[in-house]
């Protein structure tokens, strides 16, 4: 007798299609993106170190170390946020940088008397707060509808264009040539190269357009004495960032009050961020991704001052070239974090990179910042705005948004916290745009039902496609009758006859 065995299942390869965020690219081609993205952010990590370290005193190769340590603690926040471990990372195409929303605050610390070893102090203190808290603020999800982000991705980009405008005219006031027409024209120029290298047919150079754009224009720049590499190889080639370099923090409970304000600030920027490029990507984003990548940003922060380092955020301006380029892997952004870490590691390479002029990066920065905005119009354009108060909404949240942008000093004479929060238009634009969203489409009650206000926008008219196909030409319409092309009445049929 016979035994019959039970056929062995063989493995079906499976035939699932990564997420656009996970796809795999060649090592040289992530790292060719990943230069992009470090040159398109190149400028927003050095500068605050740059403005605290002076303020403090620092001078010469302090000052070049506290520009080299948060490079290096950027690009380890960086690998953190887009491979992420357990509890920490939100596995997106994320860079992550020393957060502007905190010089404001760490001027005033160091002007306090307390130094660098306080402002160490309170931003390590602020976020272990942070960190804890961040659970529970990414469950602010739920009140992120299209018709928010949309509000808060469209001013991420429109907010970042002043920035853009300050490269293209030399970066700082005090800057040779500041605003000279040669600074703009250079400016211009690398613009066009970014055109025409996006309208050319190779696909790869087209992605790669922000960055060979910027490196055509750095060597026209060289050729108009434009561009000065003559300090590259003054300074250390290696230097590891020493711990507590400046001294142990201090922890002064004023400070670090004022820098868990900061914190919040900073979790409502990333928040905000994470969306964008989940938008931009294609990514599926829930509060438990959202929860990942603020640990993330609050670990990086608490670590950041041992090497030196400040409060770390997600930079805005690297959705931009993500959305440019198509390139939606965070590999290619993990490949952009191993070049801060290289840049911190390798004083000299960061001077290269210093080198470019910022004529160069304003050109390139139209491009990318315009992207973002342009995003969330998109998004915009999917939100209902019938019969509801979506359209007042939107007005009122990018307008309120655009306040800090456009007179800086909107909120000078108000308290320091106030200053913290809504001197960001990204931050104002959300906050309101939230607040207006509970207001009107979860509370809504009280809310009118028909034609809710002046700002409502009107309702869509719509003909059926049949009436038009039962007209001839010449017909027209004269105080609700239809005419034919002698003026006589067409006949009406109804649903009672014919009128």
């Amino acid at each position: 007798m016979s035994r019959k065995t039970a056929p062995v299942p063989t493995a079906v390869p499976s035939t699932e299609t990564p997420s656009p965020e996970d796809q795999k690219l060649p090592v040289s081609t992530a790292f060719a993106y990943g230069i992009q993205h470090v040159l398109t952010m190149y400028g927003g990590i050095i500068a605050p170190p740059l403005i605290i370290g002076s303020a403090a005193g620092l001078k010469g190769p302090d000052l070049a170390l506290l520009i080299t340590a948060c490079l290096f603690i950027g690009g380890l926040a960086t690998l953190l946020q887009t491979l992420g471990i357990k509890w920490f990372g939100s596995r997106l195409p994320l860079v992550q940088g020393t957060s502007f929303a905190s010089v404001a605050t760490l001027l005033a610390i160091v002007s306090g008397g307390g130094g660098l070893p306080a402002v160490f102090g309170a931003v390590m203190a602020a976020s272990v707060i942070g960190l804890l808290v961040a659970p529970f603020f990414a469950q602010i999800i739920h009140f992120f509808p299209p018709v928010v982000t949309g509000v808060v991705i469209t001013t991420i980009g429109l907010s970042l264009v002043p920035v853009a405008a300050g490269w293209a005219m030399g970066g700082t006031p005090n800057a040779p040539g500041y605003g000279s027409p040669a600074n703009i024209g250079l400016t211009v120029l690398t613009l066009v190269i970014v055109m025409l290298l996006s309208k050319l047919g190779s696909g790869v150079i087209s992605r790669l357009s922000i960055l060979l754009s910027i490196v055509i224009g750095t060597v026209i720049s060289v050729f108009l004495g434009m561009a000065d590499f003559s300090q590259v190889l003054n300074g250390p080639i290696f230097a590891f960032p020493q711990p507590f370099h400046f001294g142990l923090p201090t922890f002064e409970p004023a400070a670090i009050i004022s820098m868990v304000i900061v914190v919040l600030v900073i979790l409502t920027e990333t928040t905000a961020d994470i969306l964008a490029v989940a938008e931009v990507t294609g990514a599926k984003v829930d509060s438990k991704r959202i929860a990942n990548g603020l640990r993330a940003d609050m670990l990086s922060s608490a670590v950041s001052p041992v090497f030196n380092g400040f409060t770390q955020s997600a930079f805005a301006q690297n959705v931009g070239l993500v959305a440019v380029t198509g390139i939606k892997s965070r590999f290619a952004v993990a490949a952009g974090g191993v070049v801060l870490m290289l840049l911190g590691l390798f004083p000299v390479l960061g001077r290269v990179v210093a080198a470019v002029p910022m004529p160069v990066l304003g050109g390139a920065g139209i491009v990318l910042f315009g992207t973002v905005a342009a995003s969330g119009i998109r998004t915009l354009s999917k939100v209902d705005y019938k019969n509801n108060m979506n359209l007042i909404i939107v007005a009122t949240s990018i307008a309120f948004g655009l306040v800090p942008v456009v007179s800086p000093t909107f909120y000078a004479k108000f308290p320091t916290w106030i200053q913290v929060i809504f001197d960001s238009g990204i931050s104002s634009a959300a906050l309101m745009a939230v607040v207006l969203n509970i207001l009107f489409n979860v509370i809504k009650r009280g809310n009118p039902k028909d034609n809710p206000s002046v700002f409502a926008a009107a309702p869509t008219r719509m003909v059926p496609i049949v009436v038009l196909d039962a007209l001839e030409e010449g017909d027209r319409c004269e105080n609700g009758k239809i005419l034919d092309k002698d003026g006589n009445e067409v006949q009406v049929e109804t649903s009672h006859g014919i009128h």
